[in-house]
């Protein structure tokens, strides 16, 4: 079965056709970094994750090019210079180490390009000044636009009408613009912004030409995917479409377009105001591993929205608990398993794949569940760390707690026993107390480092 992918771009699940079998390439659009990741930007680095694992797994690690890019030049990174008074490049370098640590910490793998914006900024001033040639940008007020008008296929990727875009976009009106529609490529600098010398004067690019200009550098003027969440497929990859077909032909740029829904938190739209916005690194911190956060995104097929919730993540604590006791001292070199294959060549089931890995456990195949459940990066060597407190002995902490509590209840002096019932509370553990003993329960949190004094 070869792979199938549903191309946005033509409304279809059709199988998969690289244009050289030799040298496949995928773009994914990265993040502006201005800030941590929050985890509803982390879905699409663990789902295009497993196609760039799915595309080495079929054609060869050789033959497959990954790029993930960062926006370092964007108008909220410039706020945030102002407003802490820190440069842009320490910002942004800051961020981008952010964010790759907490990327690794889902298991996602490095690409292969991690270009930065504003290392191509030649770039996009070349591809500005070809289409102001081609007659499909023009320079007005100091900015560059491009003239929505002159692209007829613009629109077709989102399947809106000029209506509905204007108001999706929430375009600004200006009085340089000759259709509210058109968008900037180029626009001036003030002496608090960054900026670069163009033939336009003093300025940086707009947003959307970065990514046109860095995936021509990188791969040329045709390529095979393009990725990235559905809230980028309009205006930005909308935008995108149109001024590298608008520059290079209407039959360039990517082949097929994937987009990944949106996630939620406990049914609700992620949101400040709501209490419910996390970033990757805070559900880190509340001790969730990142294989466990990887395990619920994969548990539900990237073209749905996906809901995070605290029930999701307690049950795959406690399938990636299990499935790693039984591989435990596994070094499996078989196969991977051809359903697991099959159900990912299917437009990426990874849900699917899901209820097969629970199958092989189920049998008792544990060198096949080990070797398939690393094609999703899952049972990895390197990320399992967090799960050996499965094999940590809570005998003799139920001794301590039992011995405290025969004490205090001679005694009648009881601060000894709630202060040790709070530290193993505050270790993640569940602390049932009953007239036929103490039991100690380990919860989705738990972290034996806070419990060696007690050893």
């Amino acid at each position: 079965m070869s792979i199938t992918l549903y191309n946005v771009k033509t409304r279809t699940k059709e199988a998969f056709k690289p244009i050289d079998d030799k040298n496949i390439r995928m773009y994914v659009c990265g993040p502006t970094v201005y800030d941590r990741a929050h985890i509803g930007n982390a879905r699409p680095v663990v789902v295009f994750d497993i196609l760039y694992r799915l595309l080495r797994y079929t054609y060869g690690t050789d033959f497959v090019s990954y790029a993930r890019n960062f926006t370092d030049v964007d108008d909220k990174i410039n706020v945030k210079s102002i407003s802490t008074g820190r440069s842009i490049r320490e910002i942004t370098d800051e961020t981008i180490k952010w964010y790759i640590e907490d990327m690794t910490a889902l298991g996602a793998l490095e690409p292969d390009h991690a270009p930065r914006a504003t290392e191509y900024i030649s770039e996009m001033i070349e591809m500005s000044s070809e289409l102001i040639e081609k007659g499909h940008a023009y320079v007005a007020d100091g900015h560059v636009l491009f003239d929505v008008s002159s692209y007829e296929s613009y629109g077709e990727l989102s399947g809106r009408s000029v209506e509905d875009m204007i108001a999706g976009a929430r375009v600004e009106i200006a009085p340089y613009k000759r259709n509210p529609m058109d968008f900037v490529l180029w626009k001036p600098s003030n002496s608090e912004q960054p900026g670069w010398e163009s033939p336009w004067g003093f300025g940086r690019p707009g947003w959307h030409i970065e990514c046109s200009a860095m995936a021509r550098a990188l791969f040329g003027e045709k390529f095979d995917i393009h990725g990235g969440g559905l809230d980028l497929q309009f205006p930005h990859h909308e935008n995108e479409i149109a001024q590298s077909c608008a520059c290079c032909g209407q039959d360039s740029f990517a082949n097929v377009w994937l987009h990944n829904e949106m996630l939620q938190v406990e049914g609700k739209k992620m949101s400040k105001s709501l209490g419910n916005f996390f970033s990757v690194r805070e559900l880190l911190n509340k001790g969730f591993s990142g294989e466990v956060i990887r395990f619920v995104y994969l548990s539900t097929h990237y073209s749905k929205p996906m809901d995070w919730t605290a029930k999701k993540a307690e049950e795959a604590e406690a399938t990636l608990r299990k499935w790693r006791k039984l591989t435990h001292g596994c070094q499996s070199s078989k196969a991977i398993s051809n359903e697991v294959i099959d159900a990912l060549n299917d437009d990426l089931n990874t849900s699917k794949a899901i209820t097969v890995l629970h199958g092989l456990a189920k049998t008792g195949d544990i060198e096949g569940l080990k070797s398939s459940a690393q094609i999703l990066g899952l049972l990895s060597d390197h990320m399992g760390a967090w799960a050996e407190e499965n094999t940590f002995d809570l005998s003799k902490l139920e001794k301590l707690i039992l011995i405290s509590r025969d004490k205090a209840m001679k005694t009648k002096e009881f601060s000894e026993l709630d202060n040790l019932k709070k530290s193993f509370i505050a270790a993640g553990l569940d602390v049932q107390m009953s007239k036929d003993g103490i039991k100690l329960i380990k919860g989705p949190k738990f972290n034996s480092s806070k419990l060696e004094e007690f050893l």
